[in-house]
């Protein structure tokens, strides 16, 4: 497929890494269909702010629903699944509507994708999968741990995409990013958090939760050209590839490295107890072996978190974008 300008279906396209994922397809020449959430207000999301938004053919439905989508997956070549709920906390308090999204919507799409007799798909997985590394760096043969309602809907709807490669000999992929991070990612997740409480009100106490975790944080820009290349290589079908920079750093350094890119060097933190995970929860440890990514596709990531974070948050410090967020309430 590299090199051929053909034509990819892109679910949840309209989230953080959805929307950049589409953004690189129109941008190497590839024909883009998106699906996207169907909502009241007609929104699409982050491709609304899209430059290419005009050059994606988007679908509003749902990945329960294959008739929503069924017309879009003709002549699709190969179909991209970022559709998912992902976020942890909320996982705590509607763990079954994450098994109805992540797992059941994964099985729809599946069988729609064979029916369509013709594209190859990608699942995209999370490095939350894997829970506290029993090892480091965590390669793909690490143990699986459920540690939270929402890794285990993931686990399971990466089998469930896997089942159909062994048992339908559909073409499959597991993509398995670990923490991205870059401009249009929400509240959630930390980095936007600390950028958010930053610029909004720099002399306060940051409001957070545990710093002691580490976390193996890639760009945005990079974590989409790994799914790029899981998409189109021949050898990764029927592989399941961390994606990831090979690096790890706390919680606390990553804030002292944000204050410090933003100009500010000092700075106050109170625990905010809704920020903090159940123990058994808490993902201690995360740190992606890359190798197997970069032996099959040559893959690296190529832009540092320094720099990363940098165009984070010149990004969050425009007005449009920053008007976005609400830094003063947790977003769960």
């Amino acid at each position: 497929m590299t090199g051929v300008a053909r034509t990819f279906f892109v679910t949840g396209a309209d989230g953080f890494i959805g929307s950049n994922f589409c953004e690189l397809l129109v941008n190497t020449g590839y024909k883009v269909k998106a699906l996207v959430q169907y909502n009241s207000l007609g929104s699409n999301g982050w491709l609304d702010d899209s430059d290419v938004r005009h050059e994606i053919d988007i679908f509003h439905g749902d990945i329960r629903d294959a008739d929503s989508y069924k017309k879009a997956l003709e002549n699709v070549d190969c179909v991209v699944n970022f559709a998912a709920l992902i976020a942890i906390p909320y996982s705590y308090q509607a763990s079954k509507s994450y098994l109805d999204v992540n797992v059941m919507g994964t099985h729809t799409l599946a069988s729609a994708v064979l029916a369509s007799d013709r594209a190859r798909l990608v699942q995209i997985s999370t490095s939350e999968v894997y829970g506290t590394a029993k090892y480091i760096p965590i390669d793909e043969s690490h143990p699986l741990q459920p540690q939270s309602p929402y890794s285990a809907s993931k686990i399971a709807s990466d089998a469930v995409a896997m089942s159909f490669h062994n048992s339908f000999d559909l073409p499959v992929t597991l993509a398995r990013p670990f923490n991205t991070f870059g401009p249009r990612q929400s509240s959630r997740a930390i980095i936007p958090t600390v950028i958010t409480q930053t610029l909004a009100h720099p002399n306060a106490p940051l409001k957070l939760g545990d710093l002691s975790p580490t976390r193996d944080y890639t760009f945005v820009e990079d974590t989409c050209r790994g799914v790029f290349e899981c998409a189109t290589s021949a050898d990764t079908v029927g592989q399941t590839l961390n994606i990831g920079s090979n690096c790890e750093i706390s919680m606390l350094d990553l804030v002292k490295l944000i204050r410090a890119e933003a100009g500010f060097d000092n700075f106050e933190i109170v625990e905010d107890e809704q920020r903090v995970r159940p123990q058994k929860s808490e993902v201690y440890r995360l740190w992606c072996d890359n190798s197997k990514l970069k032996s099959i596709t040559g893959f690296q990531p190529r832009i540092s978190l320094r720099d990363g974070l940098k165009a984070t948050i010149d990004w969050h410090k425009r007005a449009k974008n920053l008007n976005r967020y609400r830094p003063d309430r947790y977003a769960i």
